[in-house]
Order: structure tokens, then C-alpha cells, then sequence
């Protein structure tokens, strides 16, 4: 028996093949949209670990600066600038950097003390992506 040509056959295997093509760029994208998110969230943990580390270096320095117990007043309390911090548990990883610098100004009669302090946390190296760099100032008078 002789078959009859149809103007038809073929027809399916260019549709499967396109097909194929645009869901493996479907999941392709996805799977880069999908590494794209974790990234960026596991950036913004790190950034609010990172905020959390400079403000600790605030707090350090602010502390070094007003101590109730320091029972001999140091005419200048403030700790050697630039201070390096070694923070452990979950603030392992940030290398804290602390300045302060103390100027003199006169209120009246009274001479007043203001502390300006930085603190800078950093982890990772700068140019990678998982670099995070936070810093925070603040300024108190004594």
C-alpha cells in the first residue's frame, strides 16, 4: 500500500524543538533570579550585622569616654585613635575601627568637652561582592 504525502508531517518537530528552547530559557532565568535573591538577601543580613558592629564601636568608645568608675578623671578620655575592635559570636568577621577626637568649647563661664566618634565596620575585601562597609558617627558633650 502506498502512502500518500501529507503537507502537514514535520510540522511537530520544529514546535518541540522551539518549545524547548524558550522553557530552558524560562528556567534559566528563573534559576539566575532565584541565586540573584539569596544573594541579595544574605548582603542585607549582612549589612544589619554590619550596622550592629559599628554602632557596638560607638558604644565601646562612649563607655571609654564617660566610665562612672574611673575613679582618676583623665583630663582627655578618649581612646587612642584609630582603635581597632575584635568582635566574637555573631559579630565575628568585622574588623572595627573607632576615633574619637575631643574639642574644648566655652559655654558661659563653663568650658564643655565634645567627643566625635566614628565607627567603621567592614568585612570582606573591597571590589568582592560580599564586601559590607557600615559606618556611624556620633557626637556628646561632657
Amino acid at each position: 500500500m502506498n502512502r500518500i504525502p501529507r503537507a502537514e508531517s514535520g510540522f511537530v518537530l520544529p514546535t518541540a524543538i522551539f518549545l524547548l528552547v524558550v522553557l530552558a530559557a524560562l528556567a534559566t532565568y528563573m534559576v539566575s533570579l532565584s541565586r540573584t535573591s539569596h544573594i541579595s538577601s544574605a548582603l542585607d543580613i549582612q549589612g544589619a550585622r554590619g550596622y550592629q558592629a559599628a554602632r557596638a564601636g560607638i558604644e565601646w568608645a562612649a563607655w571609654q569616654v564617660v566610665d562612672p568608675q574611673n575613679l582618676q578623671p583623665d583630663p582627655d578620655p578618649c581612646p587612642a585613635s584609630p582603635t581597632t575592635l575584635t568582635l566574637t559570636a555573631t559579630l565575628a568577621g568585622f574588623a572595627v575601627s573607632v576615633s574619637c577626637t575631643r574639642t574644648l568649647e566655652t559655654d558661659g563661664a563653663d568650658t564643655v568637652a565634645i567627643y566625635q566618634i566614628t565607627s567603621t565596620a567592614t568585612s570582606g575585601v573591597a571590589g568582592e561582592v560580599d564586601y559590607v562597609e557600615r559606618q556611624i558617627q556620633a557626637s556628646f558633650s561632657k
